[in-house]
């Protein structure tokens, strides 16, 4: 026995990682990055080619040609336009740019990048004169300041590289001091509190008239904090304890609700809080163009109901605009989208109340749903400009193509009145976007996990096509052995619900053998993770290198398709999708009996660990063995926003039945978890709480805590070796 697992270690050795390291810079013309001239009718791109060669290609947009040139041509960068208000960069950033620094100034400058979840982060300090280049992607904010850090100027990566010109703003005209302020958590004006109960804070929203403003109030909520023991501390000997807040479901959260105040007569104007009685939050404090009114998004505690509501500002009377209600829940993080028209007091809103996500324009004065926008059996997936002179909508689409597999994006464009619905891409795959400087034309990317990307380029009033530009090129991939991902489609549960996923078979498939069939799961209900676009090396085909066949697939309770589809995790989340999956698993063996489905092994991280365990907790007979990394494995234990937002609020005893802690009595399979004793996205008490219940029902299994490590540790380089070596012991045959 000992000789075998020996044996057994050096194949998983051999094997584990050079995948990853076999399959790079294999895949040639997948990748076009334009640089457009200044009129934006034409740009140049590089193809990098085997043995080290590369190619440059101009083309004319207007006239549809390309033609391979021997050098770039000297475009004129973009001159980027610059501001002084600070804001993060976007969190979905696009395709890589560049941004050339420029100091005019008189002094030195540092540059620092805006990150998504607030903060400056410093990069450089340019002289007077000085220049500098950076790498960075579309959305992505960059500050220039002073060296005692006072901002100069603020710029935004856009699609083209482009030129940063630091240079001092001109000078502003002398502001008089405000009469109001916040003063020891409380409302001044010149030197009369008008409050005195404290809480207040952040931003003072002033009426365009100058004449009232809004403040927010906060009660405050629970301090809980989550202690993590460093173990093994760089530098000293001795264990260090670090802290930080890190709220839970049930606990108590800070109460924000907007106050009005009259500046002329150094008065509050109450409002009453019915429509807002439990806040999860209250944002997007906006005043009307005549001062008239001011708006607010309620975004209830239990995530059930959202409103805009609009505050009348000489009574305080508050009524809802738009008020969205679900007996399940509203995705708020997801699938929110508002987009207010001052000019013609209309707002633009995002919701799943006909079962799809579309999108609805409301007459902003009297909450009168003006008509729905979009509608079908098919999903707004994200809202990229809204033009509003031309009263049109450009958007990404899923499920829009019949025939297609319903999570290819698409682009589309619509006009206000739901009329003129263009579908801008074809090709059947999933497409990514990147538009011209001035618009006109756009370049469509689109691929699938069996298609290298074909890019095409194409005009943006019509969505006609001008010209292929490339098409991805793998032979060099396919030569050595690589097998691409089969796509493969099964009935759910229901037996009528298609879900949607993944084959991955190994390099050395011999179609006379019978697999192991190991499931990689990922069933979080914020997204969905079966991958669309082309990849030449994807996470999931390093375990068949050991000889597994590794599936992934989208179950129900995941995102991205119907309202009905996603409900099912509701206060459910231990549901995983797992019936869908076992049927689909169970399908394609039907298919391809090289696929053993009495050997079925399955593993995960963060939610996808807790899905792992909860597998071989409920279906035994059928999961046999489970690697699960930093899984939140009660929802109790996790942070508060995502379980809340699935789970509901307030906790109730179906947190308790779906704990992997409270069922660890039921475990049959083999079973291998892994921790980070750092991790401060997953409380890691949460899996100890699964040790010890494990230990407490007489349970065998193994456990993995890797000092210093965080989130995800079981996808270090050991970790995925010992999940490797964990599947070959447990896998009999493999």
């Amino acid at each position: 026995m000992k000789l075998v697992l020996v044996l057994l270690t050096l194949v998983v050795s051999a094997h584990g990682e050079p995948l990853r390291q076999l399959t790079a810079n294999k895949v040639f013309k997948a990748r076009v990055v334009p640089h457009w001239d200044a009129d934006g009718n034409r740009f140049w791109y590089k193809n990098d080619l085997p043995d080290g060669k590369v190619e440059f290609v101009l083309v004319d947009a207007v006239k549809g040609t390309r033609e391979l040139i021997a050098k770039p041509p000297p475009f004129k960068a973009k001159t980027l336009t610059p501001t002084q208000t600070p804001r993060a960069s976007r969190r979905r950033a696009g395709e890589e740019t560049a941004i050339t620094f420029t100091n005019r100034t008189d002094a030195a400058v540092d540059i620092f990048w805006l990150p998504p979840d607030g903060g400056r982060k410093r990069y450089t300090t340019l002289p007077p004169g000085g220049t500098w280049n950076v790498r960075t992607f579309v959305g992505h904010v960059w500050l220039a300041a002073t060296a005692t850090g006072r901002t100069i100027a603020v710029f935004e990566a856009v699609t083209e590289p482009g030129e940063a010109v630091i240079a001092e703003p001109p000078p502003q005209p002398a502001k008089k001091p405000s009469l109001a302020r916040i003063k020891d958590n409380n409302v001044w004006i010149g030197e009369t509190a008008l409050t005195k109960e404290g809480g207040y804070g952040g931003t003072i929203h002033w009426s365009p008239d100058g004449k009232k403003f809004v403040v927010m109030r906060t009660e405050k909520g629970d301090d809980r904090k989550l202690y993590l023991v460093e173990s093994s501390p760089s530098g000293q000997l001795q264990p260090k304890l670090h802290s930080y807040p890190y709220l839970k479901p049930g606990d108590r959260i800070p109460i924000s609700k907007p106050h009005l105040f009259d500046v002329a007569a150094a008065r509050e104007i109450a409002i009453s809080d019915a429509l807002f009685p439990n806040p999860w939050s209250v944002s997007d404090v906006r005043w009307s163009s005549d001062a008239r009114r001011f708006t607010f998004l309620y975004n209830e505690r239990g995530h059930q109901v959202l409103r805009v509501i609009a505050v009348d500002a000489g009574t305080g009377a508050a009524r809802a605009v738009v008020d969205e209600q679900s007996a399940t829940f509203i995705d708020y993080r997801y699938k929110k989208f508002s987009h207010h028209l001052d000019a013609t007091r209309e707002l633009i809103w995002m919701s799943e109340r006909d079962g799809w996500n579309h999108l609805y324009l409301y007459d902003a004065e009297n909450g009168r749903v003006n008509n729905q926008i979009t509608r079908g059996e098919w999903v707004v997936r994200g809202v990229e400009h809204v033009d509003e002179s031309k009263r049109q909508i450009w958007f990404r689409a899923g499920g829009i193509r019949p025939g297609q597999d319903p999570y290819y994006i698409h682009l589309c464009r619509v006009n206000f009145d739901g009329t003129g619905l263009v579908v801008m891409t074809e090709g059947d795959g999933t497409h990514e976007i990147r538009f011209s400087p001035d618009r006109r034309f756009f370049l469509d990317a689109w691929s699938r996990v069996d298609l290298p990307t074909i890019t095409e380029l194409r005009r943006s009033d019509t969505g006609a096509l001008v010209c292929v530009l490339e098409r991805g090129d793998w032979s060099a991939l396919l030569e050595t052995g690589w097998q691409a991902p089969e796509r493969f489609v099964a009935k759910g549960r229901d037996g009528m619900t298609d879900i949607y996923g993944v084959i991955y078979r190994p390099r050395s498939f011999d179609a006379k053998k019978k697999y192991p069939v190991i499931e990689h799961i990922y069933a979080g209900p914020h997204g969905s993770f079966v991958p669309k676009a082309f990849a030449p090396f994807y996470s999931s085909q390093e375990l068949t290198e050991h000889g597994f066949v590794v599936v992934r697939m989208d179950g129900m309770g995941t995102s991205n398709r119907s309202k009905k589809f996603h409900d099912v995790c509701w206060k459910n989340i231990g549901d995983a999708g797992l019936p869908d999956r076992i049927h689909w698993i169970k399908a394609a063996a039907a298919r391809y009996p090289q696929l053993d489905v009495s050997r079925v092994g399955i593993y995960g991280g963060s939610a996808g660990g807790q899905n792992a365990v909860r597998a071989l907790l409920m279906y035994p007979d059928f999961y046999k063995a489970g690697a699960a990394d930093c899984g939140c494995h009660d929802n109790r234990m996790d942070k508060i926003w995502w379980n809340e937002l699935w789970m509901g609020w307030p906790v109730g005893p179906h947190y308790e039945e779906q704990s992997n802690v409270t069922q660890a009595h039921r475990l049959q399979g083999k079973l291998l978890l892994t921790i980070g004793e750092l991790d401060r996205n997953v409380d890691p008490s949460s899996t100890m709480q699964l040790v010890n219940a494990l230990i407490k029902a007489n349970k065998n299994f193994e456990f993995l805590i890797i000092p210093g490590a965080g989130h995800g540790a079981g996808e270090s380089e050991y970790g995925k070796r010992r999940r490797g070596e964990f599947f070959v012991r447990h896998l009999p045959g493999s």
